[in-house]
């Protein structure tokens, strides 16, 4: 199996309930190794550029709202398998959807507001962590 890299962003409603702490916690428990981390605030227009790929879709407005309202923690995570073991781990986009003890499913209120995000390819990962963090940002931890 290969080691991957994936981006998660623990977004606003995460950071607003004090929750970084302990989904960080968990991310770290599930073998993952964090090569860059930072709080941040996005602008909307960092967040509609983030979120382009969503600019046609009905809740792509919101969403723009919604990651630009507070806080975020980016990080790019490393692991084999990253991408499926942290979809996984953060459970289903809709929290009622999530598996019992998902990040989602313990922390989420709606599909709107679900604590976390996760790329969803290896791809996805790559263009998504390049959009937060410079190459010199990324600290291959091999320890």
């Amino acid at each position: 199996m290969a080691v991957e890299r994936t981006l998660t962003i623990l977004k606003p409603d995460c950071v607003r309930k004090n929750l970084a702490g302990e989904v960080t916690k968990r991310i770290q428990e599930a073998g993952f190794k964090i090569l860059a981390m930072k709080l941040t605030r996005l602008t909307k227009e960092t967040a509609g550029g983030f979120y382009a790929v969503h600019k046609e879709r009905p809740f792509y407005g919101e969403l723009v709202e919604f990651m630009s309202s507070g806080a975020c923690v980016p990080m790019i995570l490393e692991k084999e398998n990253a991408i499926e073991d942290f979809r996984t781990l953060i459970g289903a986009t809709n929290p009622s959807e999530a598996a019992e003890g998902t990040i989602r499913a313990d922390f989420a209120d709606s599909v709107g507001e679900n604590i976390v995000h996760g790329s969803d390819s290896v791809e996805n990962g790559k263009i998504e962590g390049a959009y937060f963090f410079s190459e010199a940002e990324v600290i291959a931890n091999n320890s």
